[in-house]
C-alpha cells in the first residue's frame, strides 16, 4: 500500500508541473463573416505572426475588421488591432489600435513595462503620451483572447462559473469576466461542431444593450477558436460565423452524423 501511495504521489507531483500545451501557434489564421441574417455586413480576420521584442521571439497577432457592400456605405469600418505578447507567459509588450468606425477614430500604441506594472500610451490623433499604472498580469484586448485560450481552467469550468482577468482598454484597466454557459453542437459550413458557449461581461451602454449581450461559441477541442458570435446591439443584433481558417496547431474536429 505504501508503494502504491508513493507512486500516486509521484504521479500527481510530476503532472502538476506539466505545462498545458498551447492552443495556438505561429501561422494560425482565421476569418469570420459578420452578417445580419443573410446580409453580409463585413469580415474580421486574425493572424499569428512571429516578431522580436526585448531580444526574444514573441507572438505578433494582427487583427483586421472591415465592412462590405451596403454596410460599408452606411457605416464604414476599418479596424486594425495588433498585439505583441510573450510566448511563455502571455504577457503583452506592445499593442496597436488604429480604427475608423463610422467616423469614430483612434490611433494609439501602448508599450507595457511588465517589471514596473505600467503602460505608456502614445495617442497619435491627439499627439499625447501618458503613462498608466496597471496590475500585474494585465492583458490588452487582443492578448486577452489568446491568454484565455491557454487558461488552465478553460476546460474545467462548471456551468455558471467564470474566469476573470485584468484588461487594459481605452486608457483604463477593467475586470473582464468570461462566464461559461454550457456546451452545444452547432451547424456550420464545415459541418456540425461541438462548442463551448461563453458569455463575456462587456461594458454596457456604448455599444451593447446590456452587460451580458454578447455570446461566443468556441470550438470544444484543443484549438479553442471562435466558431460563432452573437451580439445584441443598441441598433439590432448581428452574428459572426467562422468563414475560413488555416494553420491551426491541432486538428479541427467535425462531428460525423
Amino acid at each position: 500500500m505504501k508503494r502504491i501511495a508513493l507512486l500516486l504521489l509521484v504521479f500527481i507531483t510530476t503532472n502538476s508541473f506539466v505545462k498545458k500545451e498551447d492552443a495556438f501557434t505561429t501561422g494560425e489564421w482565421f476569418k469570420l463573416r459578420i452578417h445580419y441574417g443573410v446580409i453580409n455586413a463585413g469580415y474580421a480576420s486574425v493572424e499569428i505572426k512571429e516578431a522580436v521584442k526585448n531580444n526574444k521571439k514573441v507572438h505578433h497577432v494582427v487583427g483586421k475588421g472591415w465592412t462590405v457592400g451596403m454596410a460599408k456605405f452606411f457605416f464604414k469600418v476599418e479596424d486594425d488591432y495588433q498585439s505583441y505578447f510573450d510566448k511563455e507567459t502571455g504577457k503583452p509588450y506592445h499593442f496597436i489600435r488604429k480604427i475608423d468606425e463610422g467616423g469614430y477614430t483612434k490611433n494609439q500604441e501602448g508599450f507595457f513595462d511588465q517589471k514596473n506594472n505600467t503602460v505608456l500610451v502614445k495617442d497619435y490623433k491627439h499627439k499625447t503620451e501618458k503613462t498608466f499604472s496597471v496590475p500585474e498580469n494585465v492583458q490588452d484586448i487582443v492578448s486577452s483572447f489568446y491568454y484565455l485560450r491557454n487558461h488552465p481552467k478553460i476546460d474545467k469550468l462548471n456551468v455558471g462559473e467564470s474566469i476573470a482577468i485584468d484588461m487594459f482598454f481605452d486608457n483604463e484597466t477593467t475586470k473582464f469576466k468570461l462566464k461559461f454557459i454550457g456546451r452545444e453542437d452547432i451547424k456550420t459550413k464545415f459541418g456540425k461542431i461541438s462548442c463551448m458557449v461563453f458569455r463575456p461581461y462587456v461594458q454596457a451602454g456604448r455599444v451593447f444593450k446590456e452587460e451580458e449581450s454578447l455570446t461566443v461559441w468556441i470550438s470544444d477541442d484543443d484549438n479553442k477558436i471562435p466558431v460563432r458570435l452573437k451580439a445584441s446591439l443598441a441598433v439590432g443584433s448581428l452574428k459572426a460565423d467562422l468563414e475560413a481558417f488555416k494553420g491551426l496547431k491541432h486538428s479541427f474536429k467535425v462531428k460525423v452524423e
